[in-house]
């Protein structure tokens, strides 16, 4: 998980990955409270230890437990991966009893709040972008604001957390009902939620585990290397694939670049490297529209728009994406070779 990867900053900060991390735990471990306190959840102790064991991983992650000089809080980490992965796949995590307002409160909420709904949404980029760019040396005496090795992420946290000061001024609620209310969602997205931080780390198993090369050599087996149309058709189609399985192209592209782009297309055919690769991801980005795993971009958006089937925003996009990818095909192989 992403917490067992944080290395110490040169310079301390206020916002670090260290603390962002425990901000994250601490809210998960509020979900947990309030999934233990609902009496009328059906699988009320299994969801709660889900969602705990997900959450210890943030806060605990950075723990250094040693034991006979062997570090346990990385053996703990692999069994909470272990049993979140039973836990999903034995269908014992589901939605709870929430607290929801009537549809007639929603819609004269909506039509008091109007267009200002989408002021927060917009300022969580605006802000993130700013601070990365010019506030990202910004200092309150010796002490860094953002943490200096993961700018971003805590140009982001910073972000969301003004975004919510907003949001709570424009509807009057609380940050009790703000918690509640990510607990519903969460809880409507379900074990998926944590998909991409899951499938992210199989990019790097993938590369240890040399995919690539295997890769390689199973197109050696079927295709021509002379055969420069086909290569591409792998290639893009192939980023496209193993995006849809993985749910994250940046995942899939080490391996699929290490395995056809660099051997055949760069090194074989003399292709220009970087369109070559853009294209590449711009072809696995193709299979993040069309697949489940790709929570963040397909089952998160069905759950806020409370949409019948969780499936409706892929179906959409389906044939979007198969376009897009039929031209990057055709680009790759007309415009980047420099023959």
């Amino acid at each position: 998980m992403s917490a067992m990867t944080t290395t110490a900053t040169a310079q301390p900060a206020l916002l670090s990955i260290g603390n962002i991390y425990l901000l994250i735990g601490f809210v998960v471990l509020f979900l947990v409270i309030k999934t233990l306190q609902d009496k009328d959840h059906p699988k009320r102790l299994t969801t709660a230890l889900f969602w705990g064991l997900f959450g210890s991983v943030f806060l605990l992650g950075d723990l250094s437990v040693t034991y006979l000089g062997e570090s346990l809080t990385y053996r703990w980490v692999g069994v909470c991966v272990i049993a979140i992965a039973l836990l999903a796949g034995m269908g014992k995590v589901s939605m709870g009893s929430y607290d929801v307002p009537s549809d007639e409160v929603q819609t004269a909420s909506a039509r008091r709040i109007g267009n200002r709904l989408f002021i927060p949404a917009v300022l969580i980029p605006v802000v993130t972008v700013v601070c990365t760019i010019l506030l990202k040396d910004i200092q309150l005496g010796s002490l860094y604001v953002f943490d200096q090795s993961h700018v971003t992420l805590a140009a982001l946290t910073l972000a969301c957390t003004i975004a919510l000061l907003v949001s709570w001024k424009f509807t009057g609620g609380s940050p009790l009902q703000a918690l509640g209310e990510s607990r519903r969602l969460v809880d409507s997205i379900g074990w998926a939620a944590i998909l991409p931080q899951m499938l992210a780390m199989l990019g790097g198993v993938f590369i240890v585990a040399n995919t690539g090369t295997a890769i390689q050599d199973l197109v050696t087996l079927f295709v021509s290397p002379d055969n420069r149309f086909m290569l591409v058709v792998i290639y893009c189609v192939g980023m496209a694939l193993f995006t849809m399985v993985m749910g994250n192209a940046f995942a899939a592209f080490p391996v699929m670049t290490a395995g056809i782009a660099v051997p055949f297309l760069i090194q074989g055919h003399g292709a220009s490297p970087a369109p070559l690769v853009a294209i590449g991801m711009y072809s696995g980005y193709c299979g993040t529209l069309m697949t489940p795993m790709a929570a963040n971009f397909n089952i998160v958006p069905a759950a806020l728009l409370n949409l019948k089937d969780k499936y409706q925003v892929i179906k959409v996009q389906i044939p979007t994406a198969l376009s897009l990818l039929f031209i990057n095909i055709l680009l790759m192989y007309g415009v980047i070779f420099n023959d």
